[in-house]
């Protein structure tokens, strides 16, 4: 049964692609169980534009046997045949990217622009890219290490993957879960957040069309207590991997551990940007408002901390500020608009209260509201340029995950470096400098999974990504993420023909 909300054919052009429910499990689409309904809710206006049943935790059986049962054929499938299928399923993303960025503007508020230019493109690429990927799987060179045996490596793929993701990045997240588990040769079962499943769907339904079998790719769409805690700990499930907070990462890993489950958690992130005094203020003006404001800062590898050498501290906040104000908010389908709402009036809510909270201690030098007149009915937060707050407190060292950039002032390199690495995070950082001594040394000692030079943002699917410390562990992207998705094994012939080996008499007789 399908709940129309109010978007319009213009906004949601692929909405009779939901008309039979927001599961999809051996590949069709069919009603969650739970008895429970949802709806997706448009940031921007706060208007209902689709209401589904919510998976229970009969749903997830389901799929995790649709997925079992799919697995011997895809494992057994060549690595050609995979990257054919891939190479048809980006194919198909292509025919579909309109319908795909619509759908994640529409659930998500963020502008237009972003999804046509970055969410779906991006995971078009990714697409491509694991097409060729799955060709390479490859293990160590059969050798002859024991001087009587050959060995080689096998990689073999593990079997149901049960991946959990995050709202920030529907589609993107889904693909960076999906794509190197079945290139790998595994079935999964993917819980997108219940508040933004449209793209996943349209994902899971992309692949069966390019002819990915049935059960190769499941979606259930459900709550994290109910589905994914199910997933997570289901007995036939081999690897849970979650993208999302480090707080809910915890709790994932305490129920996978349950079961000894393979895990890769991409937790939360609070990026420092370290400009030293050689760097092209202006460069690095652009790049942190940028860094700062991409997905309405929604991004665990946004910028969120400035470090700004002393001598540049006060043109960097001057100038930072008045690029911000000159930031357009608006209805994310219109041209003109760079900066959507928030994912939800409670993320906006969250979001004001740290700001609310630092007019204690710190300076909100612009923004710091939420706006008025046309925009008022959405979710949305003006962007936010805060100084003089010391490391130590809540703004500095907590993800606030909204459009808010802090600035605190350094004098010596080893400060700067040191206060960048002063969180309990790792995921990503930036360091602006036009020397590449103070580059190098930044790329060495800043502990992060990744450090951009005089850039901030920019990913790659030959690219790792993944992060340090509470940031979580294991890699999306790039054949990197392969050794999550892979069990490696040892295989070993004896080369004598020897009954009776040398080794024997520790166990039976003399030499």
């Amino acid at each position: 049964m399908h709940y129309p909300g109010t978007a319009t054919q213009e906004r949601f052009p692929a909405a009779d692609r939901f008309a039979e429910g927001a599961q999809f499990i051996a590949g069709r689409l069919t009603k969650g169980t739970s008895g429970h309904r949802h709806a997706v809710v448009d940031p921007a206006s706060g208007a209902e534009v689709y209401s589904y049943d919510l998976a229970g935790a009969d749903d997830v059986d389901a799929a995790v046997a649709a997925a079992r049962e799919a697995f011997p054929g895809w494992a057994a499938a060549t690595p050609g045949e995979r990257s054919d299928a891939l190479h048809r399923f980006a194919a198909v993303l292509a025919d579909r990217a309109e319908d795909f960025a619509r759908a994640e503007s529409l659930q998500c508020g963020k502008p237009l622009k972003l999804s046509r230019e970055f969410d779906v493109p991006g995971t078009i690429d990714n697409t491509a890219f694991f097409a060729g990927a799955a060709r390479h799987l490859t293990g160590q060179s059969a050798g002859e290490y024991s001087g009587d045996h050959t060995s080689y490596v096998r990689r073999e793929p593990i079997g149901v993957v049960g991946s959990i993701a995050p709202w920030n990045y529907p589609l993107q997240m889904a693909a960076w879960k999906v794509l190197p588990a079945i290139a790998a040769g595994n079935t999964i079962v993917l819980k997108p957040a219940e508040l933004t499943p449209l793209t996943s769907l349209l994902f899971a339904q992309a692949a069966t069309d390019a002819g990915i079998p049935d059960g190769v790719l499941n979606i259930v769409t459900g709550t994290g207590r109910v589905a994914g805690e199910h997933l997570v700990g289901h007995p036939h499930v081999a690897m849970t991997s979650f993208t999302g907070s480090t707080g809910v990462g915890k709790r994932v890993a305490e129920v996978a551990t349950a079961t000894v489950k393979r895990l890769h958690l991409e937790l939360g992130g609070k990026a420092p940007f370290v400009v030293f005094d050689d760097a092209d203020l202006d460069a690095a003006v652009n790049g942190a408002v940028a860094g700062a404001l991409i997905n309405t800062g929604q991004d665990c590898t946004a910028a969120t901390r400035a470090y700004v050498q002393r001598p540049l501290y006060e043109a960097f906040v001057e100038r930072t500020a008045a690029l911000m104000e000159t930031v357009r908010l608006g209805d994310p389908f219109a041209a003109g608009t760079d900066l959507g709402p928030l994912i939800s009036h409670a993320q906006r809510d969250r979001v004001a209260g740290f700001v609310d909270r630092a007019r204690g201690y710190a300076r909100v030098v612009t923004g710091g509201e939420a706006p008025g007149g046309d925009l008022a009915a959405g979710a949305y937060y003006r962007p936010t340029l805060i100084a003089d707050a010391a490391q130590d407190s809540e703004i500095v060292q907590s993800e606030i995950f909204g459009p808010v950039l802090v600035v605190l002032p350094f004098d010596t390199d080893d400060e700067g470096i040191r206060l960048a690495n002063d969180t309990p995070y790792g995921l990503a950082a930036s360091a602006w400098s036009g020397s590449v001594y103070r580059a190098n040394r930044a790329t060495r000692d800043i502990k992060a999974g990744c450090v951009w030079i005089n850039d901030h943002i920019p990913i790659i699917s030959e690219m790792p990504h993944g992060g340090y410390k509470a940031s979580g562990f294991g890699k999306d992207m790039s054949t990197y993420s392969f050794e999550e998705y892979t069990q490696v094994k040892h295989v070993m012939f004896d080369n004598t023909a020897v009954a009776r080996k040398d080794w024997h008499r520790t166990i039976f007789g003399d030499r």
